[in-house]
């Protein structure tokens, strides 16, 4: 049972709850209710339209929508900070790197990559999309923040993942085995990772930022309850004061 539903639940709960006790507390417990209700349902359906096309949100599914974006940011990532020359130049330097030193060499290498641009970009991407005039109500780019490091985690894993399947490793070192020039090299693992990127589909890039970060955006749908509640216990007993109860 995932924190959204719970969060959802105790709302729906409260806003019952309120609907059948006697005024005035019934009162203060439904509008609590009520407001709960309304931001963890709202921020439900923003995590929902980040991954899933919903018929008549326009905007909605803007991950599968800015795929091609995500594909660019992976291979600028992996051609910028994992093959860059300086790398190569390592590589090329350290005998006991060739050959089977390929597997050692890379692991080592993703765990020294700075992610954090790839994760601002992906920030800047769901603000700039029609959900992020929602994610700007719970908080902006500082409601987001707390995903960057589950982020880089995921991301490092999909990245061994990805550099450790056979065919990439055996490609690789064919490639790096018949040129002896870092600018050739890049360029032939440029082509390489193009062509890798290139057999991804929408879904896929869906599924693979699914894995980085759905199970901790959970927590937005709890603030909204929480900060949804706390209005709406505000407002209510700003009413009641009102008509003097």
């Amino acid at each position: 049972m995932n924190k959204g539903f719970i969060t959802n639940l105790c709302a729906l709960l409260l806003t019952v709850l309120g609907s059948v006790l006697p005024a005035p507390y019934g009162g203060v417990v439904l509008s609590t209710g009520l407001f709960a209700l309304s931001g963890a349902l709202t921020n439900s359906l923003a995590i929902h339209m980040l991954f899933d096309k919903v018929p008549g949100f326009y905007g909605s599914g803007v991950i599968a929508l800015h795929f091609e974006e995500f594909k660019t940011g992976i291979k600028e990532l992996v051609m910028e900070q994992f093959f860059s020359a300086d790398n190569l130049d390592r590589f090329f330097d350290a005998e006991t790197v060739m050959g089977s030193g390929i597997e050692r060499l890379m692991p080592s290498m993703i765990e020294e990559l700075d992610l954090d641009k790839a994760f601002d970009s992906l920030s800047e991407a769901i603000m700039q999309s029609s959900m992020g005039g929602m994610v700007g109500m719970i908080g902006g780019p500082k409601a987001l923040e707390g995903l960057r490091q589950p982020f880089a985690q995921r991301m490092r894993e999909y990245l061994n993942n990805f550099v450790a399947s056979p065919a990439f490793t055996q490609a690789l070192s064919d490639r790096i085995s018949a040129v002896s020039h870092s600018d050739a090299v890049i360029g032939r693992i440029e082509a390489l990772v193009d062509r890798r990127l290139q057999e991804l589909t929408p879904q896929q890039v869906k599924t693979i930022v699914q894995k980085m970060i759905r199970q901790h955006l959970g927590w937005l749908v709890v603030w909204g309850g929480v900060v949804g509640g706390l209005l709406g216990l505000l407002f209510a007993v700003i009413g009641m004061l009102r008509a003097g109860v």
